[in-house]
């Protein structure tokens, strides 16, 4: 398949729905394709939180576009997964010039771009959706109207969803704990929006600066549903990985069974295809390696055990054994999104006790980190390399799970995201081919 905006060729898309129903007929060339072209390493990439198909092309195409050269001899094909997610106006997109970032963070929360985001992310709810803006628009000082954009929000995105999919959006499980809803839903959504606020006020002002008023909540409240957005990514990501690209993983298994496959996932894209591991029929060995650039995801995902909890592991505990080869988890203390929005979006998911006064970096951040802010953590036998080691001959191992500290190219953008889009670089991509032993 050819694509005007793609650098590679043969490359294939797959698109799911939030299900992880994928469409046939884009399955079905994949297969024949991959059959017919011999292809003998396959990259599948998946994208993070957005949802607009030509912002995932061009993030592929820059992110592939050095692989022929790095391995002129491989018979390489291309997959870029397109699923159903949601980014705001005012995140960064991956390689957009920073003239265009700057003039969307300017815009509101809920201008016409992010009002249409979240109709198409969340079919059904224009009239939840038009109250919420409403809100936003006419900030009322009563704490009773911050609650009832809580419930709105709450509404929204269908905090506990019918049938398993809660499941998914957990990363981490505790034996004979069911699943519940996010705290920050069940609380007091005015104290919720209360403490965005804050730590929204101490990424603008990182020094420090002293203030002699309040942030005002109803920026909190923007971010509030925000949060509320990626939980219901997170659990689409998962829901999409097991359901959708392991069951097409299973079945280019069982119909191209020479064909070696290479998982890459972006953001929320990393937690797709590790869940795609769970998603993988019993006995497939074809994915040769997993590089997360940048996870947006619990470093624990990939735990038997917490360090705080014996009683609880990683839901994906166990997970890294179907790789026939290793798991390589690209970090960055760079990405501000994940050091400090993720943790705190998370403890107030899964825990009641205040943020306030906590060391994001610290305890908050030990806690309820991100994989992709210092890597994945209680794994035995975890590796730790700096990026210009792991790019060395032999240095990335055969198997097992190792940490990639990817700072030295992964640093540019501002608050709130900091680093996080900054993925886009010759050394991440040959990280992959390394990991895959692609030569």
């Amino acid at each position: 398949m050819t694509d005007p905006e793609m650098s590679v060729t043969p490359y294939w898309e797959l698109t799911f729905d939030a299900d992880g129903d994928v469409n046939g007929k884009q399955r079905d060339r994949l297969l024949a394709g991959v059959a017919d072209r011999k292809v003998g390493d396959l990259i599948v990439f998946a994208h993070g939180w957005n949802n607009d198909r030509s912002i995932a092309t061009r993030l592929y195409s820059r992110f592939f576009a050095p692989f022929p050269q790095l391995v002129p001899g491989a018979r390489l094909g291309y997959v870029g997964v397109l699923w159903p997610s949601m980014r705001f106006s005012d995140e960064p997109i991956p390689d957009f010039p920073r003239s265009v970032a700057a003039e969307m963070s300017q815009q509101s929360a809920l201008d016409k771009d992010t009002r249409h985001s979240l109709l198409e992310t969340f079919p059904g709810r224009a009239t939840v959706i038009d109250q919420i803006a409403r809100m936003l628009d006419q900030q009322p000082r009563e704490e009773a109207e911050l609650e009832e954009f809580g419930r709105l929000v709450r509404l929204l995105v269908e905090v506990v969803p019918p049938g398993p999919q809660a499941l998914f959006a957990a990363d981490t499980l505790a034996e004979g704990v069911p699943q519940s809803e996010p705290r920050m839903f069940s609380g007091s959504a005015a104290t919720a929006c209360e403490e965005f606020a804050q730590a929204l006020a101490g990424l603008e002002s990182p020094g420090g600066t002293a203030s002699f008023s309040l942030p005002n909540p109803w920026k909190g409240a923007q971010e509030l549903l925000r949060q509320a957005t990626y939980y219901a990514m997170k659990r689409r990501a998962g829901t999409v990985g097991e359901r959708g690209l392991g069951r097409v993983v299973g079945q280019l298994a069982k119909d191209v069974p020479h064909a070696r496959v290479h998982l890459v996932g972006h953001s929320f894209g990393g937690r797709l295809v590790s869940f795609a591991l769970r998603g993988l029929p019993e006995g497939v060995r074809t994915v040769k390696s997993v590089t997360l650039l940048q996870g947006a995801f619990s470093h624990y995902a990939f735990a038997a055990r917490l360090p705080h909890d014996a009683r609880a592991g990683g839901v994906l505990q166990g997970q890294q054994n179907r790789i026939d080869g290793p798991m390589v988890c690209c970090h960055s203390h760079h990405d501000s999104a994940l050091g400090t929005m993720y943790p705190l979006a998370s403890r107030m998911a899964d825990d009641d006790r205040t943020v306030l006064g906590l060391n994001v970096g610290g305890m908050l951040g030990d806690k309820w980190g991100a994989m992709g802010h210092k890597g994945m953590r209680a794994v035995p036998g975890t590796r730790a390399l700096k990026l210009a080691d792991a790019l060395k001959k032999g240095k990335l191992p055969a198997s097992g799970c190792v940490n990639v500290d990817a700072a030295a190219v992964v640093k540019r953008g501002g608050p709130p995201a900091g680093a996080h889009s900054d993925i886009a670089h010759r050394e991440l991509a040959q990280v992959v081919l390394a990991a895959g032993r692609v030569a």
